[in-house]
């Protein structure tokens, strides 16, 4: 993420809040949300997609649960001026997304991540403003819950925040992700949702281990052009593409 990922968090967090992550049962679900009104990709961006690795049909939207961390309009601006400086682009909204970037937590609750992503702090690795988060949240029993809007940039690659959707899985490693059957099939769903609706292909479902090598990744400060986590795999990556593309 940029973010820096929750990986890098989850063992320097006591820095900023003084208690270390805990792990917390999993919040109740409540009805599922309404869908996100992100706007569609207009034509000129459908017709540039590789048409070859695109679902030909619509995938079902599943079951949703809205988590909403806060994000004010402080932090909106926040946003817009990180993407001015790394991107380029004078603007908070993550318009036409490209890109679905996959994590873990290395932590073992969605509410631990909720913890770590509600408040508007400096990260601990790069020491920007705004905070790092994510899009989704996939719980260990398959519960997804959306943190934030798909018509917000979020924190969580660098490199790619411009134009990605996060997507965090509460594990502590690829094989906590791809051995957990309820969460690898509520992450299928999800990601194959969500590239049906973006028109995203699936070579452009990614690790975030795998950020450098994506033809999207852009950044303009030079210290960060290098800069990528080890979450999900390039090999955990074609497994997780390989059924990606069996289940659309």
């Amino acid at each position: 993420m940029h973010r820096s990922p929750i990986t890098v968090i989850a063992t320097t967090i006591a820095l900023v809040t003084g208690t270390a992550l805990a792990a917390v049962a999993p919040t109740p679900p409540p009805a599922a949300s309404a869908p996100d009104a992100a706007s569609a990709p207009d034509a000129a961006s459908a017709a540039s997609t590789d048409a070859t690795s695109i679902t030909t049909r619509a995938a079902a939207r599943p079951p949703i649960i809205s988590k909403s961390i806060p994000f004010s309009t402080k932090r909106k601006r926040e946003m817009a001026a990180y993407a001015r400086r790394h991107y380029g682009i004078d603007s908070y909204r993550l318009r036409r997304p490209r890109v679905i970037v996959e994590h873990y937590t290395v932590n073992d609750s969605v509410q631990a991540t909720f913890n770590t992503f509600a408040p508007d702090v400096a990260d601990v690795e790069l020491h920007e403003l705004p905070g790092v988060c994510a899009h989704f949240v996939i719980a260990k029993n398959g519960q997804i819950f959306q943190f934030v809007s798909l018509s917000i940039m979020c924190r969580h690659t660098v490199g790619l925040n411009h134009t990605a959707i996060g997507i965090e899985h509460v594990g502590r490693s690829d094989e906590d992700v791809l051995g957990n059957a309820r969460q690898l099939a509520a992450s299928l769903r999800l990601t194959s949702w969500l590239r049906c609706r973006y028109e995203i292909g699936t070579k452009n479902v990614i690790g975030h281990s795998e950020s450098l090598s994506s033809p999207y990744h852009r950044e303009r400060v030079a210290r960060l052009r290098t800069q990528t986590h080890g979450d999900m795999t390039r090999a955990s990556m074609r497994v997780y593409r390989g059924k990606l593309a069996a289940c659309s």
